[in-house]
């Protein structure tokens, strides 16, 4: 069975943080800058964020969980590390020979 592939386009134009917050360019920001006043020019300079309304779409198309700007930190959980895994299995082993005895 074939894999999973993201996106490569969206991969190249989005960054994306260390807590799934998605960041990309403003548009009209690239070239005809001499009819655009300096205070637009500086606004267009700035990265954005996309909503979580936004990334829902961008989530099916990476295959990555991601998260808006307007969710907080909680909302998006990141996958457990070996160690707690492995903690995890240990304390539910533990739970369930606890039950037997």
């Amino acid at each position: 069975m074939s894999t999973n592939k993201p996106h490569k386009g969206i991969q190249k134009r989005m960054r994306f943080t260390a807590t799934g917050m998605v960041k990309h360019k403003s548009a009209n920001s690239k070239h005809l800058k001499s009819n655009k006043s300096g205070k637009r020019l500086r606004r267009l300079r700035k990265d954005r964020y996309l909503w979580s309304s936004q990334t829902k779409g961008l989530e099916t198309l990476l295959f990555r969980r991601l998260r808006g700007k307007d969710q907080p930190r909680a909302a998006f959980r990141k996958s457990p590390t070996p160690a707690e895994k492995k903690a995890a299995r240990a304390a539910a082993a533990a739970a369930v020979a606890g039950k037997k005895a």
